[in-house]
């Protein structure tokens, strides 16, 4: 990989660094098994079960909508998913956006970890997690609401908002609880502009179930235990010195994700504005393919390969 042209340190520009990416995750998912967990169809909220030691999921999902006054806008991000411990799971995150009438512009990183510090499953399961997002104002991916953030600070061209720069940190404490087949997942998140801004407050909410608990005894692509369907919700919580529901916006949806026979995860979601400040729709679109083992895969791979040149 590190000799893709593409890949080339100093040589990777927008369009480069995307195709750098699809390279990569190209490569990554020419090594994976046929097998695969059911995924929750969340967008927003985090459940509080883990990536599995060893695993590297390779994600990527797009929000797409329109503002009042404003241009249709693909926000877009790929995630890198790596199950360090069964109580550590790390993401990377790259971010982009599309917006019709303007331009493609790339819009900054994101890492995040994720801490469980109980390893038995209890009633109420709590993870803590934390991230570093170094982004700019063009950003569209809507991964989180806080604060006061709403419709009217997507409408600006992709010039003038990539100018604002977001250094942040995030916070969230994750709850989650599984009963009869249901997930059930509480986030509360603080987020603070590394510079002099002050904490930003927001939730999100979620609810999802298999279509059905016992696999099928047939081999099949649509049975309905390849199926999950819930519920998510989130939105903003004001900041420091305005905390509550005035000036935030709130949006909620159904989701619904397909565990296809090769491995891979469609998720969607269709998201409804529930104030003026919100956007009046959001879609959500998610792809993603778990890799068993990589690291071990890959050594397996680069043996195998001198055993051949030998």
């Amino acid at each position: 990989m590190r000799n893709s042209a593409v890949c080339q340190a100093g040589k990777i520009g927008t369009l480069g660094l995307a195709a750098c990416v699809a390279v990569c995750s190209a490569i990554l998912l020419a090594l994976a098994p046929l097998a695969f967990s059911q995924e929750r169809p969340y967008f927003v909220a985090y459940s509080h079960e883990m990536e599995e030691p060893g695993n590297l999921e390779v994600e990527n999902y797009s929000a797409i909508g329109r503002p009042n006054g404003g241009n249709r806008f693909w926000g877009n991000t790929t995630e890198l998913e790596y199950g360090v411990k069964a109580w550590w799971t790390t993401e990377f995150y790259l971010d982009s956006s599309s917006v019709a009438n303007d331009s493609f512009v790339f819009t900054g990183f994101r890492w995040e970890h994720r801490i469980r510090p109980l390893a038995r499953e209890h009633w109420i399961n709590p993870v803590l997690y934390a991230e570093f997002e170094n982004i700019n104002g063009a950003d569209k991916g809507l991964k989180e609401i806080v604060g006061h953030d709403g419709a009217g600070d997507l409408t600006d061209s992709n010039a003038i908002a990539r100018q604002e720069r977001k250094r942040e940190i995030e916070l969230k404490l994750i709850l989650g609880s599984n009963f009869k087949g249901w997930n059930v997942s509480e986030n509360f998140i603080a987020e603070k502009n590394l510079s002099n801004e002050p904490w930003e407050f927001g939730y999100a909410v979620a609810a999802s179930r298999p279509l059905k608990l016992a696999a099928s005894p047939r081999s099949c692509a649509f049975c309905a235990d390849k199926f999950a369907a819930g519920v998510e919700m989130y939105g903003g919580l004001g900041d420091r010195h305005s905390f509550g529901l005035h000036d935030t916006s709130h949006y909620i949806g159904p989701a619904v994700n397909w565990a296809s026979p090769r491995g891979f995860t469609l998720s969607f979601s269709p998201q409804f504005g529930l104030n003026d400040n919100s956007l009046a729709r959001i879609y959500r679109f998610g792809v993603s393919y778990e890799v068993s083992q990589i690291f071990e895969k890959m050594k397996a791979l680069t043996s195998g390969r001198r055993g051949n040149a030998q």
